[in-house]
């Protein structure tokens, strides 16, 4: 069977950029654990035909790209999310001093680089896995309308995932707000809160987009089984 899995473009390139000359974004995509599904966005193209993506944006100057891509999740799909820690196979060294096994961390699935203005300016998108945010975390961070965004509080680094699901009463929808989009453009959106699977097909299964949803949902699955087999060894 073919692999359609999106591969890393090599060899790696050697390029330099000036600083008004590169623009650094991010990407999400926010997944509702406890009923497994993920976020995504749609929109119309010029010719009235509908598209779908993962909410993604420039970060703002001093912003971290972390914390860029969960503005941007929020702005352009209307869900408050934050970062989720997940196990995944990176090259980033472990901080001092080294643990024997991997530590949870968020960094990002996958880097796209992409022309700018016509090939003048690159583009550089780092896409990341988040979740929605509990109830209680949505009251303490409603805003009125005119304020600045308030960014929520990293994943607590010792909260597990079945854990994180009880926080929320069961069939609990996670809380969509409206006009949340910063231009004309974004106001336009409509966000859909979908299984993996049928937002896979969406995205288009052979992309970035569609493998930064599958690489997510299988972290949480294995976040899930190891934090299971914790579990039995300390029963």
């Amino acid at each position: 069977m073919t692999n359609t899995t999106p591969c890393s473009t090599f060899p790696a390139i050697i390029a330099q950029f000036s600083s008004e000359d590169l623009v650094i974004g991010a990407g999400v995509a926010i997944f509702h654990i406890a009923s497994q599904r993920v976020v995504i966005c749609s929109a119309r193209d010029r010719y009235g035909r509908k598209y779908y993506f993962l909410p993604k944006g420039r970060r703002d100057a001093g912003e971290e790209s972390g914390r860029g891509a969960e503005r941007e999740g929020y702005e352009e799909s209307g869900y408050r999310n934050r970062l989720l820690p997940l196990s995944l196979k990176h090259r980033q060294p472990q901080a001092y001093p080294r643990v024997q096994t991997p530590p949870l961390t968020a960094e990002p699935v996958w880097m796209q680089m992409l022309p700018m203005d016509y090939g003048s300016r690159q583009y550089i998108i780092y896409w990341y896995i988040a979740e929605t945010l509990p109830p209680d975390l949505e009251e303490e961070l409603e805003r009125k309308a005119g304020e600045a965004y308030k960014p929520p509080p990293s994943f607590p680094h010792d909260l597990k995932l079945r854990d994180r699901i009880k926080m929320e009463p069961k069939d609990y929808e996670p809380m969509h707000h409206e006009g949340t989009g910063v231009d004309a453009e974004e106001q336009t959106y409509e966000s859909h809160l979908l299984p993996v699977g049928e937002a896979v097909e969406k995205l288009g299964k052979n992309g970035i987009m569609a493998d930064v949803v599958l690489r997510g949902w299988k972290g949480i699955q294995e976040r899930f089984a190891a934090e299971g087999f914790v579990d039995d060894e300390n029963a």
